[in-house]
């Protein structure tokens, strides 16, 4: 009689463990598809724009060298598949030069002037469409395309161009991180450092954008080292 109240002891803890085991992995299992079903909403939930910053931002920030470029190139697809449903909206085109740009300076060499011909352009039109969108962000961007590219006859650089592009984003855009920093970089590269310094120190000040985290973090890392180079020549 013992023996057999033992083994039906036995067989109630086995079947205890067991259920509890199960019903561990099931919650795990309904914990797993509620955080897929999360993600999935808030990529459904993220606006086209905030879609192309966040993918941006990962790629250009967390991504290895030699795993950009073709990261950058599967992004510019789908900034153009937004721009084609909305071909006047500004935002997107800018966000699709910026990309287009990214992926020139990821590829290098001749290789890279046709996407930075194809963000020049994306620049332009949105401009035409609205030069203030996101802050005058195209005035910047293209800014910066024509000061890292070489000039004639092997690309379209111009610093005289640049300048006019930066100076007039930093009048729509005074406070914002991207105007500021990209300014004293420019300065930086042309001997200025006192006033890059200044600059500097106003990108850092910046106020935070709060919908793109990663992409503060990662122009704060740049502001610094960019500030350890000032400090170098000063």
């Amino acid at each position: 009689m013992k023996r057999l109240t033992l083994l039906t002891t036995a067989t109630l803890i086995y079947a205890s463990v067991g259920f509890t085991i199960a019903s561990v992995a099931q919650a795990d299992e309904s914990s797993k598809a509620q955080t897929e079903l999360a993600n999935v909403q808030t990529q459904m939930e993220q606006t086209p724009l905030l879609q192309l910053q966040h993918e941006w931002a990962h790629i250009n920030y967390e991504l290895e060298d030699d795993q950009k470029e073709d990261a950058f190139i599967a992004l510019i697809a789908k900034a153009k598949a937004f721009v084609n449903e909305a071909p006047d909206n500004a935002e997107l085109l800018i966000w699709q030069g910026i990309i287009q740009s990214s992926t020139a300076g990821a590829k290098g060499g001749l290789g890279a002037l046709d996407f930075a011909k194809a963000a020049r352009k994306s620049f332009e039109q949105a401009m035409r469409l609205d030069e203030n969108a996101l802050s005058g962000s195209a005035m910047t961007s293209l800014g910066v395309l024509y000061h890292k590219l070489p000039g004639w006859p092997i690309s379209f650089g111009s610093d005289k161009k640049a300048e006019k592009l930066l100076k007039h984003a930093l009048e729509v855009n005074p406070d914002g991180i991207d105007p500021n920093y990209f300014y004293a970089e420019f300065l930086f590269d042309n001997g200025k450092y006192s006033q890059a310094r200044e600059y500097a120190q106003k990108a850092k000040q910046a106020p935070a954008r709060l919908e793109r985290p990663l992409a503060d973090v990662g122009r704060r890392q740049e502001i610094a080292q960019l500030e350890a180079k000032i400090a170098q020549k000063s």
